[in-house]
C-alpha cells in the first residue's frame, strides 16, 4: 500500500500547501481520501482525473471535500461517457457541494454511496471500517485494510475512546493534529493536538504516525516534538508530495 500526501493543512490552503488530502494506492486501485481545498492540482500532476477509482470523504467541511467538485468536472466535461466515480461519504454531507453546479452538469460523473459513521463496507481491494468521531458535523474516522496492511485515518476529531480502537496496531495512523498542545476553548472537544495524538498512538501501538490538519502557520517541528513526548515510533507531518510505502 502506498500513501501519497496531497496536502496537510486544516481550514484553508497556503500558497505552498493544500488542505488535507491523500491518494491511497493498492494493487493498481487508487482511492482518494478527503479531496479538500487545493488538492486537485497536486493530484492531477500525478495522474489524470479518469484514473481515480473511488473517493472517501470523512465529513462535509470544505477543507476535506471541496475539490471533489472540480475533480468531477475534470472527469465528465471532456468525456460524457466516462464511468461514474464511486464516492463514499456520510449521508447528506456532500449535498451542499454537489448542488452548486447547474442542474445536470456533473450528475453522471459520480455514484454517491451515503453511509452512517460506524458502518463497514468494501471499496475496491479495501475493507473499510468506520467510527463516529466527535466534530461539529458527522465525521467518520476510517480504518482501511488491504492485503494485511492497515491505514487508520481520523478525519477531524476531538478526544474519543474510539481513537485507540481505530488506531490499534495500524501500520500508519494519519491523525488530526490541528494544534501542537493547547487547544483554544472554542475548539475543545472537536479538534485534536499533536500531544494528544502521541498519547493515543502509544496506547494503540500504532507503528507510525502522520500528523495532518495542522493549523496554517503551525511549526511542523513543534508538532512532531509534541507527539514524540508520549510516542516513540516514527512521526512525520503530512506535506504535499510526501510518499509513504507501507509493508504488505
Amino acid at each position: 500500500m502506498r500513501v501519497v500526501v496531497l496536502g496537510g493543512l486544516g481550514a484553508w490552503p497556503s500558497a505552498e500547501q493544500a488542505c488535507a488530502g491523500f491518494l491511497v494506492e493498492h494493487q493498481g486501485f487508487r482511492l482518494l481520501v478527503d479531496p479538500g481545498y487545493a488538492t486537485v492540482q497536486p493530484l492531477l500532476t500525478r495522474l489524470p482525473a479518469s484514473a481515480v477509482d473511488a473517493v472517501y470523504v470523512s465529513h462535509g467541511h470544505p477543507d476535506h471535500c471541496a475539490d471533489l467538485q472540480p475533480l468531477l468536472r475534470a472527469r465528465v466535461l471532456p468525456d460524457r461517457s466516462a464511468p461514474a466515480l464511486p464516492v463514499y461519504a456520510p449521508s447528506g454531507s456532500l449535498d451542499p457541494l454537489l448542488a452548486i453546479d447547474e442542474s445536470g452538469l456533473i450528475d453522471t460523473a459520480y455514484r454517491l454511496h451515503g453511509f452512517t459513521p460506524g458502518d463497514n463496507f468494501g471499496v475496491g481491494p479495501f475493507t473499510v471500517r468506520t467510527w463516529s468521531l466527535p466534530h461539529w458535523v458527522p465525521n467518520a474516522g476510517a480504518r482501511f485494510t488491504a492485503g494485511g496492511t492497515v491505514l487508520a485515518y481520523t478525519g477531524d476529531t476531538g478526544p474519543s475512546p474510539m481513537l485507540v480502537e481505530l488506531a490499534r496496531d495500524a501500520d500508519l495512523l494519519i491523525a488530526d493534529a490541528t494544534y501542537v498542545d493547547e487547544i483554544p476553548d472554542r475548539h475543545v472537544g472537536f479538534l485534536s493536538s499533536a500531544a494528544e495524538v502521541g498519547r493515543y498512538a502509544t496506547a494503540a501501538r500504532s507503528r507510525a504516525v502522520l500528523l495532518t490538519h495542522l493549523w496554517p502557520g503551525t511549526d511542523p517541528d513543534a508538532a512532531v516534538a509534541a507527539a514524540r513526548r508520549a510516542y516513540s515510533g516514527s512521526v512525520d507531518v503530512a506535506r504535499s508530495g510526501l510518499l509513504v510505502d507501507l509493508p504488505a
